[in-house]
């Protein structure tokens, strides 16, 4: 069974902390997280995950959004702010062998960098919820739009 997922979601200006994962069919920009251990709370995992991750130490600001997923399995999503000096790196998952990594690179990101995909993840895990980023949402027109029409 698949462990629920605990998630970073970290902002500075316009852009968005991701990793980008690379399977041999897909890849993608996701936010910093990882599996929540058994026993282990959403919070202390989202720590831990941005320090294997990203080599940073983050405080939690607040919770931004919870998705129930399939077997009662759960994705958290907290908000989280890093010293205004602090930059990332390139961790790695420890469970995986250093042969089979998937995270391949870690960035700031503006929202037009990103393809459709990975942003409508960004918009589900509570991004609207951030003020300069509602904003964003606030100021578009009222015209009915969708990729590839």
């Amino acid at each position: 069974m698949k462990r629920s997922r605990s998630m970073a979601l970290i902002t500075r200006g316009d852009k968005i902390l991701v990793v980008k994962h690379q399977f041999p069919d897909r890849s993608f920009y996701i936010l910093p997280g990882g599996g929540v251990e058994p026993g282990e709370d959403p919070e202390v995992t989202v720590i831990r995950e941005l320090k294997e991750e990203c080599g940073l130490e983050g405080t939690i600001i607040r919770p931004l959004n919870v998705t129930f997923k399939d077997n009662g399995r759960k994705e958290y999503v907290y908000e989280v702010s890093i010293p205004d000096d602090a930059e990332p790196v390139m961790g790695m998952d420890p469970e995986i062998p250093a042969d089979k990594q998937v995270l391949v690179e870690v960035a700031w990101k503006r929202l037009e960098e990103l393809n459709e995909h990975d942003r409508a993840f960004l918009w589900s895990y509570g991004l609207i919820r951030i003020p300069q980023f509602r904003q964003t949402v606030l100021s578009w027109p009222d015209v009915i739009s969708y990729p590839g029409m």
